[in-house]
């Protein structure tokens, strides 16, 4: 086992994981002044070869104001050239049964989420991580244990099966829901190696009993022969069939990402391409006709069936030598299209706490090891990302679970459509303006986390969570819960006023026909 280490006295920054969260942690890092090498077992995903297995499984992402807002802080100039390759979408197309369309806007002030395909985002974000001198990429290099008290971690090379001890400073665990990093911070069996002390991390992985497929709508051709979008590009659409639905995203080259969610019982029965094709004629008859049979049944055949997890996680950090963020952290049902966005989130919010206790990675440190001294700086930092950001995580997964429920069946009914008809109407009487468009808003949150704490006035759900980055989602959680609340009581006092209203004219009523008698 050959050995690697930092003498030359530059803080090195390791983070593991290359994927969308972890290029932007390191181009953070590498801003402030650490060397940073980017460990990632998979190949490098810019490579022609890696491309196919990419397309399969990945859901289309859906980045918005929060995504985008963290974005900026890193580097304004990276959110512009990310902006370019998105397709806005302003609200949710939804598809009856009958194949009637029905448009539900996402915002009053014309607020859009955008749609971006997953591997361009993250071949874009490998591209300007690399750009970047102080930022070492190591692709199929797989990290195989971390001993955060003497800081080394063990990788082994994949093309020449060689491992090497490697020593590091700091440590960002972004290598999604079946994170190393987690489980050599959670208990020592997992890994495999007894030479540190366990960590006491509180650790809940739960599978929700649903799946997910993606498909693939190609473009149509217009008169011209030239491709264009098959439905209204500027739309989240959408199939909700109560248990069950299927999403469609637009691409740049005209066509659409579609993701089926289904319970696994549901997707068992498709067991053969007749059982698929009969299924989609009853269900989704007009998709059907856009996505073709030949399509569908290739791609049921050939892309996976992927699993929904959620994983709550707590503490995220171990003293100054580690933090884990995104998946890793907080892995989340994909129903808020919050996943991405608040992986972006964390980066911001660790930036904007690393620069308020003041890390200073351009001080060095002694000699790498068990004695060496803690950057008590850092040790800060990271105390406050999990004290202040728990709550949050917790809040986000569990309403991206509760928004599963509304796609796939609340949008269709009319209690839904007269709630959300009652919000827009509160939010215009009440809110004149988003705050959080507002220049001096928008700068303060590259440095405070959260710069509204107690938001006025009356603003949706999807408003708080989508469109509003200057507050954070505990807030948004409990602000939600009691609009709720509100809304409930004023349900309740309606109902019994007309309840009162019908029981008087009913008396009056029956005392005029008895007066006539």
């Amino acid at each position: 086992m050959s050995v690697s280490g930092a003498e030359d006295g530059v803080r090195r920054a390791i983070v593991v994981g290359a994927g969308p969260v972890g290029c932007l942690a390191a181009i953070s890092l590498a801003k402030a002044g650490w060397q940073v090498d980017i460990y990632e077992a998979r190949p490098d995903l810019r490579l022609p070869a890696s491309k196919a297995t990419t397309q399969q499984r990945s859901i289309n992402l859906a980045i918005s104001s929060r995504g985008i807002a963290a974005l900026q802080a890193i580097d304004p100039a990276i959110s512009e050239r990310f902006l370019q390759t998105a397709i806005p979408m302003c609200g949710r197309m939804i598809h009856d049964i009958k194949g009637n369309q029905h448009s539900q806007l996402y915002d009053k002030d014309g607020q859009c989420i955008y749609s971006i395909d997953r591997a361009l985002l993250n071949e874009g974000l490998l591209s300007e991580a690399s750009m970047v001198p102080n930022i070492r990429l190591f692709f199929r290099h797989k990290v195989l244990a971390i001993d955060f008290d003497h800081r080394t971690m063990i990788i082994r090379s994949l093309d020449s099966e060689k491992d090497m001890r490697t020593a590091f400073h700091f440590c960002i665990g972004a290598d999604g829901s079946y994170s190393i990093t987690v489980m050599s911070l959670d208990d020592d069996e997992t890994t495999g190696h007894s030479w540190r002390t366990p960590h006491r991390m509180n650790f809940q992985q739960e599978y929700i009993p649903h799946e997910y497929i993606e498909l693939k709508m190609p473009a149509v051709h217009n008169e011209h022969g030239k491709p264009s979008f098959s439905l209204d590009p500027n739309h989240l659409h959408i199939w909700p069939r109560h248990s069950f639905m299927l999403i469609a995203l637009p691409n740049k080259d005209c066509s659409f990402t579609c993701t089926l969610f289904a319970p696994t019982s549901e997707l068992d029965r498709l067991a053969t391409t007749g059982d698929i094709l009969s299924w989609f004629k009853t269900h989704f008859s007009d998709a059907l006709a856009l996505l073709g049979e030949e399509r569908l049944s290739y791609d049921f055949a050939n892309n996976p069936r992927s699993p929904l997890i959620t994983i709550k996680a707590e503490p995220y950090h171990y003293r100054d030598r580690c933090v884990i963020i995104g998946d890793a952290a907080h892995a989340m049902v994909p129903f808020y299209g919050q996943g991405l966005n608040c992986g972006f989130e964390d980066v911001r919010v660790l930036q904007a706490l690393l620069q308020d206790c003041g890390v200073a990675p351009g001080s060095a440190l002694p000699r790498l090891g068990k004695e060496v001294l803690a950057d008590s700086r850092l040790s800060n930092a990271l105390s406050r990302y999990t004290e202040t950001r728990h709550e949050d995580l917790v809040a986000i997964c569990d309403l991206a679970m509760y928004n599963y429920i509304e796609m796939r069946h609340s949008v269709t009914t009319p209690v839904y459509l007269f709630k959300k008809a009652l919000d827009d109407f509160l939010y215009t009487i009440s809110s004149w303006h988003n705050p959080s468009l507002e220049p001096t808003v928008r700068a303060s949150i590259a440095t405070i986390p959260f710069p509204t704490h107690r938001p006025s006035g009356w603003i949706p759900l999807y408003t708080m969570v989508t469109f509003r980055p200057d507050i954070s989602y505990e807030a948004v959680r409990k602000k939600a819960a009691r609009q709720s609340e509100i809304v409930t009581t004023v349900g309740w006092l309606g109902a019994v006023l007309v309840g009162a209203t019908g029981f008087y004219w009913t008396l009056r009523v029956l005392r005029s026909t008895s007066s006539q008698r």
